[in-house]
């Protein structure tokens, strides 16, 4: 793939990506099943501290909206990193998994700070 401007470097850097799992259906199988498994991790872990978390008061208000900040990072990021040309699907997976795991990344994080 020819890079001509900046915007096509995204595409550039997940071009080898496609090409591979392009290249038989297993490798199209298992990008799916690391994708789902990385989103059904990721909604685990999320809920888990979720719910540790305990009741909603004043503090654990913050931590949620600032958990939900992190996950709109994520996508927002995602939406400028991933190429929408080509394997937009399984692109939309991952950005929503990486998103959820950044959430649960974050719950975990002051969970640990506030609770040990």
């Amino acid at each position: 793939m020819e890079i001509k401007s900046i915007s096509d470097i995204p595409s550039a850097a997940f071009y080898p990506l496609k090409s591979w799992a392009e290249q038989s259906a297993n490798n199209w199988n298992m990008l799916i099943g690391i994708g789902f498994l990385l989103l059904m991790v990721s909604i685990v872990l999320a809920y888990v501290f979720y719910k540790k978390m305990g009741n909603e008061d004043e503090r654990t208000t913050n931590i949620y909206l600032k958990s939900s900040y992190f996950m709109l990072l994520t996508i927002i990021l995602c939406d400028i990193v991933f190429p929408t040309e080509y394997m937009a699907n399984i692109f939309f997976l991952f950005k929503y998994a990486l998103a959820i795991l950044a959430c649960g990344i974050y719950l975990a994080v002051q969970y640990k700070r506030d609770f040990t």
